[in-house]
């Protein structure tokens, strides 16, 4: 899917690029792909992408309870 219509960027090239770890804020992906430099109308959408978790590491939670005898 195109998330930055004005310089075709699309979100697999925007999550390989972060995935690759050479981006890390939001200005790296205006420099490495050239998102949200014209309108800005993707900057939400395309800063989204380095929210999301790298990989697929699952947190453990501690679930014991402590019952009162």
């Amino acid at each position: 899917m195109y998330v930055c219509i004005c310089n075709a960027i699309t979100d697999r090239q925007i999550q390989d690029s972060v995935s690759s770890g050479t981006v890390n804020s939001f200005s790296d992906l205006q420099a490495e792909l050239g998102v949200a430099t014209c309108c800005g109308c993707c900057a939400d959408l395309a800063s989204s992408y380095l929210k999301k978790p790298k990989g697929r590491s699952v947190e453990v939670t501690d679930l014991t309870e402590t019952v009162a005898a």
